[in-house]
């Protein structure tokens, strides 16, 4: 089972921002017995898509030479309410970034309108061992139909 809380990459920027979508469906596997009247939408899940995407923007960033880990998530909002049936947009952005860590935002919208927030997300980094592989896992997990140019891949010759 795969855990990733978001079903595509819709755009990309170095350094910049990243969007994605998220389908919420009633056959989600975390709805499963979670609610036993209505099914909702828990909050951590919208705060759990904002960091996996923004988690990849870091990792292009860096040309997948790093792997980011989530350390801090600050002024958080979440819907309390919100029924699956919906599709999201997930836009994220780097408000700066070194080898050592990023700081960075993120926000959700259903039809244009924010529905969810983080205003500050910290991610640590650490040294990922191959790149290459990190680099075939983003171009599987972002469902994107072509490749994104890799820097370092020009650089192997």
């Amino acid at each position: 089972m795969r855990f990733l809380f978001y079903d595509s990459i819709t755009r990309i920027e170095k350094g910049k921002d990243v969007t994605g979508i998220k389908t919420f469906s009633l056959s989600e596997e975390f709805l499963r017995g979670h609610f036993t009247k209505e099914a909702l939408v828990p909050g951590v899940i919208f705060i759990e898509a904002m960091a996996q995407l923004l988690g990849w923007l870091v990792i292009y960033t860096h040309d997948f030479t790093l792997s980011p880990i989530l350390t801090l998530v600050e002024g958080a909002h979440v819907p309390s309410r919100l029924r699956p049936g919906f599709k999201a947009e997930i836009y994220g952005q780097i408000t700066s970034t070194s080898k050592r860590d990023t700081l960075g935002a993120a926000a959700m919208f259903i039809d244009g309108e924010k529905v969810a927030s983080a205003n500050r997300i910290i991610y640590s980094h650490f040294d990922k061992i191959d790149p290459g592989e990190l680099y075939r896992r983003f171009c599987y997990y972002s469902g994107l139909k072509e490749q994104i140019p890799w820097i370092s891949q020009t650089k192997k010759g």
